[in-house]
């Protein structure tokens, strides 16, 4: 299978709960390779900033950079000639996205200067697949997979989370960007809506944002 997807720096986007982190995982085993997971588990604020985002959303932010920063570059140096796959399921700009939300206007401008310097070389992946479940399902997922301190989110962050990676996807910046509406689908229960995913990333998209409807 792996010599059906064309990419070999593919990133899988969406909401929380949408889904990202089962289609990568499903992807780099197609590719013959280790899926890039986000260490969100090791973030020590992030239950605290579910109870109070004002006071915690600077330390999760810094923390959740620090960490993708760190992962991604690892995951960079160790690609080889014979073994060069890379599949996650976060873009490393989702934590400036993310910053523009949670953070007062002061926080975000430090936040940014060091984003920046993080951000600089950051290779674009080939391929962005950005999963839109929409607010019901998506709500539904969250509940489903049983994570106590998301069961309280708020929709309108959910909102303008979404929002928020409209803006960022609204240009390709020399990617393959592809909002996939999954509204109807779901690849965990049923193979065949697995393999409707897999014929999107294995076909040979032009540079530029795509919307598609499996």
């Amino acid at each position: 299978m792996s010599t059906q997807i064309p990419y070999r720096h593919i990133v899988i986007e969406g909401g929380i709960g949408a889904g990202k982190s089962t289609l990568a995982k499903a992807l780099a085993e197609a590719l013959d390779s280790e899926p890039l997971l986000e260490p969100f588990a090791d973030n020590p604020f992030l239950e605290q900033f579910y109870l109070d985002p004002a006071r915690y959303a600077f330390p999760v932010e810094l923390s959740f950079l620090a960490q993708r920063y760190k992962q991604v570059k690892a995951a960079l140096s160790a690609r080889t000639l014979f073994r060069d796959a890379l599949v996650a399921d976060y873009l490393f700009a989702k934590s400036d996205l993310f910053a523009k939300i949670t953070l007062p206007k002061t926080e975000y401008q430090l936040f940014r200067n060091l984003y920046d310097v993080m951000a600089e070389g950051m290779p674009q992946p080939e391929l962005v697949l950005y999963l839109k479940p929409g607010s019901e399902r998506q709500q539904a997922q969250i509940a489903a997979r049983g994570r106590s301190y998301e069961q309280d989110i708020d929709t309108d962050y959910l909102a303008r989370l979404e929002k928020a990676y409209e803006r960022q996807f609204k240009h390709a910046r020399g990617s393959r960007v592809i909002w996939v509406d999954t509204s109807d689908i779901d690849f965990v229960a049923r193979p065949e809506d697995m393999g409707k995913i897999m014929d999107i990333a294995s076909q040979p998209w032009k540079v530029g944002v795509h919307k598609v409807k499996p």
